[in-house]
């Protein structure tokens, strides 16, 4: 986190790790990838040709999908992720490539755009088919990785982080500091630096968590991201997720 926040951000802290360690801290598949502490989710990750990265590390953006859906009209513009029966919590809003300062952006390509079908793949995790276009033309372009590589990579950066017990499919609207939202994905996610996570708010609402990696998928310091996060003190609103839609009848 980006700073001290006050004493009761520190206790609503020890008593979310408490929680977390209780329930398991475990999301299903991200506890199965994560490795121990501080290492990578798996071997064999791709790397750009001859092993030379164009930049420092990674940062993975997870959004908060119902603040997102939950702007005006959001329904009626991206209804594959805001309309669908399915109730997102978070999901990948990109892996960026990051210098210790800055960042690149939509760099020259190298290689082809997604075709569909790993497009279409990535949509249980990045659930908008212009997401992944727009997050491979802004991010994965200055990977030096081809777009299966780069979405590969996605995925397992992905895997490698729990989701807290807490922020899985509430129901009910939350009030948390920001500090507390960090140190529940520090308590279910073993290794994680402080200083390699921050959170971000759209308003008054939660809107993202962001994660610094490796090349190699280990945890990392990322002092510069974790800077422009919000103050461990803040209050953010949680909206809640939607309630699943049970499939259309054929009848």
């Amino acid at each position: 986190m980006n700073r001290p926040g006050a004493p009761r951000t520190a206790l609503a802290g020890l008593l979310l790790a408490g929680l977390v360690a209780l329930a398991g801290g475990c999301d299903g598949a991200g506890v199965a990838a994560a490795g121990p502490a501080g290492q990578p989710a798996e071997a064999g990750l791709p790397e750009p040709p001859g092993g030379a990265w164009p930049f420092d590390f990674w940062v993975l953006a997870l959004s908060w999908s119902p603040t997102h859906c939950g702007a005006d009209g959001m329904a009626e513009r991206d209804p594959q992720q805001c309309a669908g029966p399915r109730p997102y919590g978070f999901v990948v809003h990109g892996l960026w490539p990051q210098f210790e300062r800055g960042f690149p952006r939509s760099c020259p390509a190298r290689t082809s755009a997604p075709d569909r079908a790993l497009t279409e793949a990535m949509l249980d995790i990045m659930p908008s088919r212009r997401l992944v276009a727009i997050q491979w033309e802004r991010h994965g372009t200055c990977s030096g990785l081809a777009a299966d590589g780069y979405f590969a990579t996605t995925r397992a950066a992905r895997d490698r982080v729990s989701i807290p017990p807490a922020l899985q499919g509430p129901t009910d609207w939350q009030l948390m500091e920001a500090g507390a939202i960090e140190a529940a994905f520090i308590a279910a996610n073993p290794g994680l630096d402080p200083a390699a996570i921050a959170v971000e708010a759209r308003g008054s609402r939660l809107r993202e968590v962001r994660i610094c990696l490796g090349h190699d998928l280990a945890w990392r310091g990322c002092p510069q991201v974790d800077a422009g996060g919000e103050p461990a003190g803040r209050d953010l609103r949680i909206p809640p997720q939607r309630v699943a839609r049970p499939p259309a009848s054929s009848n």
